[in-house]
């Protein structure tokens, strides 16, 4: 598979770091994070256009694309110390879903097994399962637990006569044992889906879900603590997966399937802050962003901060992990300055 570059639009990196080509290990041999574009919307049942979002992931931000993004909360620079690399976009064609989706699970496993930590720019969330799968290849099934943030279960089974598709990712990665049922760690979910069957599904594997009314009774933060717990359970690792639906329309509208009542940005930034900063994250996928549905580039700019906020994230608890030190978020902004 040679780097195909842009399948839509521009070849720009995110954010303007460097390219490597998955077809040569030599230029992502040293990479702690390579990014992967999975321009793809076969999978959608409602609104299209997600294959338009690797494109508006990269290049959505108001700052010169330096390959520079200092975290005013971190005071680190996800892209500079990290060694960050971006291979382009798998081909991905929209119309043959069971050749796609192989496609994306050996790119993912090939920089899994570089040793660097795969994020993948969606596209729709039927690529959560190449994603989580071609990082438990390598990991070992079983071994990777699944914190997912968003307003559907995508735990369906067989939909207008396909297995495949953006609402059954989850189902299809439990039945095939590359991740447990009972480390898998649902956030946001509400709406009027999935149907009591597909519940009933779901608890049978022991999937534990945080819906919206129990994240408002509770609160976000209680939940993630506890959810941490089960995740970290004779697990060596956490993908996490967002689906940017997850936010409520107003803080995301361009989605294919957007449901009110869900997380704000600022929840969502958070959690994802915290998830990288307490967890061993292995992998990361941002997907349902719809470019064509968006509005000023509020999506595509929640999303992108979202991949920052990882990276700045996972480059802090590397440099705590190195230095011996515990980042205090409490620390005044402008102490030491």
């Amino acid at each position: 598979m040679t780097r195909y570059g842009p399948q839509f639009g521009p070849d720009i990196t995110f954010l303007g770091v460097p390219r490597c080509d998955l077809d040569d290990p030599g230029t992502y041999a040293d990479a702690d994070v390579v990014i992967l574009g999975a321009p793809f919307d076969g999978g959608t049942s409602n609104r299209p256009g997600a294959r338009f979002g690797p494109m508006a992931i990269r290049m959505t931000d108001y700052l010169p694309h330096d390959g520079s993004r200092p975290s005013l909360a971190l005071r680190t620079d996800g892209l500079v110390d990290l060694r960050v690399l971006d291979a382009g976009d798998v081909e991905m064609y929209s119309g043959d879903i069971e050749k796609a989706l192989p496609a994306l699970e050996s790119a993912v496993e090939k920089v899994t097994r570089a040793g660097a930590i795969p994020i993948v720019l969606g596209g729709d969330h039927s690529i959560a399962f190449p994603d989580a799968k071609g990082v438990a290849n390598v990991l070992g099934h079983g071994r990777v637990s699944m914190l997912h943030f968003d307003a559907h279960a995508d735990t369906g089974d067989i939909e207008f006569g396909s297995l495949w598709g953006h609402g059954q990712p989850m189902r299809r990665l439990i039945e095939s044992g590359a991740l447990r049922g009972d480390r898998f760690l649902q956030i946001g979910l509400r709406g009027y889906w999935p149907p009591p069957e597909t519940l009933d599904w779901m608890a049978v594997q022991g999937m534990r879900s945080y819906e919206m009314t129990e994240i408002g009774r509770r609160g976000l933060q209680d939940c993630l603590t506890e959810a941490f717990v089960t995740a970290m359970d004779e697990c060596d690792g956490v993908f996490l997966s967002v689906d940017i639906d997850v936010c409520d329309p107003g803080h995301a509208p361009g989605t294919g399937t957007p449901e009110p009542g869900g997380l704000t940005a600022r929840e969502l930034l958070d959690s994802v802050r915290r998830i990288c900063l307490e967890l061993p994250v292995v992998g990361v996928d941002i997907v349902e962003v719809s470019p064509p549905f968006d509005h000023a580039d509020i999506t595509a700019a929640l999303a992108n901060r979202v991949v920052l906020e990882a990276l700045s994230a996972i480059a802090r608890r590397r440099q705590d992990a190195r230095d011996g030190t515990v980042w205090d978020p409490t620390q005044p902004l402008l102490e030491g300055r």
